[in-house]
């Protein structure tokens, strides 16, 4: 019984690693989620920037 059922495990692993679809490489989406993330910073940089000169043209002046 225990020979069966080991034998079966090993031909059952064997076909798993011959008939497995791995997908991509894990590089190029950690590539891909680098870029977005520097592509979101900068979009954050450019809307605080975007405020801040908007926040400034206001009347008045800040609180003091």
């Amino acid at each position: 019984m225990a020979n069966r059922m080991a034998a079966a495990m090993a031909a059952r692993l064997h076909r798993i690693r011959i008939e497995s679809d791995r997908g991509d490489n894990p590089v190029p989406t950690a590539i891909i989620i680098a870029g977005l993330a520097l592509l979101a910073a900068a979009v954050v940089g450019w809307a605080v920037a975007r405020a801040n000169g908007f926040m400034n043209t206001a009347p008045g002046g800040p609180a003091t």
